[in-house]
């Protein structure tokens, strides 16, 4: 009886951490090559497990799509020495990040710079969101 408590206990921790593993999967993402971005941000959503920064980007013609930026949670990215206010809505910035392999209007987010002309918010300087 105890054998097989621990056998099913053993069982349920692999398919739990096979799930947990595929949720954090970055296999939706070509991580093979780093595509740039600028726009607007829209509205940034610090959230665990994943914030996400939505940003309206203007392309060739001039129309505008909104983008979602995936990012870690906010322990993660504030680990990286970036404050809650350095990025807001209607700031301008650069993006770099991993597209969707679909071609969709979305993207794993790397690295962010600001350029909103605020030094004390950290303008121009290029800080990591993965």
């Amino acid at each position: 009886m105890l054998r097989q408590f621990l056998a099913l206990v053993l069982l349920s921790m692999v398919g739990l951490w096979q799930f947990a593993g595929a949720h954090h999967s970055h296999a939706n993402y070509d991580v093979s090559k780093w595509m740039e971005i600028e726009g607007t941000v829209r509205q940034v959503v610090f959230i665990a497990p994943h914030s996400i920064v939505y940003l309206d980007v203007k392309d060739a013609s001039g129309a505008v799509a909104t983008w979602a930026l995936e990012a870690t949670a906010p322990a993660g990215i504030f680990g990286n020495g970036v404050k809650r206010e350095d990025v807001r809505a209607g700031d301008a910035v650069k993006a770099r990040c991993h597209q969707l392999r679909d071609g969709a209007n979305g993207c794993l987010l790397g690295f962010i710079t600001p350029m909103h002309g605020d030094a004390a918010r950290g303008d121009g300087i290029e800080r990591e969101w993965d």
